[in-house]
């Protein structure tokens, strides 16, 4: 396919209230894009949205509150999207979260709550949205996997779970869509966002093992969001299929591909 062109075009961002999904807003409306973004978080999002206002006034901005966690609600509010903007020619599944614990901790409620909102609800926007992408000549989806749909470290398995299942249908949706829809899978390594700081635990778990948790969370996210979406885009526009950001996801992606049943205890000992 040729580049994406960003100037006129319309794109829709999940999870655009922080981290890589606001600064892909303010790139992509910079680029000359117009945008539905969308979050549910209210007040974040008025930020944002009035932010965008402010820095690129020529471009129009739809803020949309919405919680992937209601896929009933979702339907609706997708809907509504679509009669305001019959056309999208980027659609950004950016939103997730995060929940601490072992799989013996977590329970089944926050369990499929990680899957919802990481995999389930992606499933279902592009499900919708698809048929709109498809009438624009040139459109593209770009799904927001991870490090850890790479490899899965204990105390992720609801998290690496979810990003391994996006990973897996994305490279799926790729492989049926080539020549006529650009489909990116992006695995970040330690982008600074606020996912440690919003991340749930699991109620069986001790207040020594939370507070430990999201401390080593915190610590490996030290790649600049602002630097994230740059990448993620420049991919977009070259129409690259896989996108690694940040030197912890080129090295952990090359000890997986060698030690694929191993690759946790060569991590143990190099940490």
């Amino acid at each position: 396919m040729p580049p994406f062109r960003f100037p006129g075009s319309v794109a829709l961002v999940t999870g655009a209230a922080s981290g890589m999904g606001e600064q892909m807003a303010y790139e992509l409306a910079r680029r000359g894009t117009d945008l539905v973004i969308l979050d549910r978080d209210r007040e974040r999002l008025a930020d944002v949205e009035k932010a965008l206002h402010a820095q690129s006034p020529g471009r129009s901005v739809d803020a949309v509150v919405a919680d992937l966690s209601d896929l009933d609600a979702l339907g609706l509010v997708l809907e509504g999207v679509l009669d305001r903007h019959p056309r999208i020619d980027l659609l950004i599944n950016n939103a997730g979260i995060a929940f601490g614990g072992s799989f013996e901790q977590l329970s089944a409620k926050d369990f499929d709550s990680v899957m919802t909102i990481n995999f389930t609800a992606p499933v279902e926007i592009t499900r919708r949205l698809l048929p709109t992408l498809l009438k624009s000549p040139g459109a593209h989806i770009v799904n927001i996997s991870s490090l850890f749909g790479i490899v899965a470290p204990p105390g992720q398995s609801a998290y690496s779970s979810s990003k391994f299942a996006i990973r897996g249908f994305t490279e799926s949706l790729r492989h049926e869509l080539v020549g006529r829809v650009g489909v990116t899978s992006v695995h970040p390594g330690g982008i600074k966002t606020r996912i440690a700081e919003t991340a749930g635990t699991a109620a069986g778990a001790t207040e020594k093992e939370i507070a430990d948790g999201k401390a080593t969370f915190a610590r490996l996210l030290t790649y600049p969001a602002d630097k994230a979406a740059l990448r993620i885009l420049d991919g977009v526009e070259k129409r690259k299929g896989r996108v690694l950001i940040a030197a912890s996801a080129f090295s952990v992606d090359a000890l997986a591909r060698l030690f694929p049943s191993s690759y946790y205890a060569v991590m143990r000992r190099a940490m």
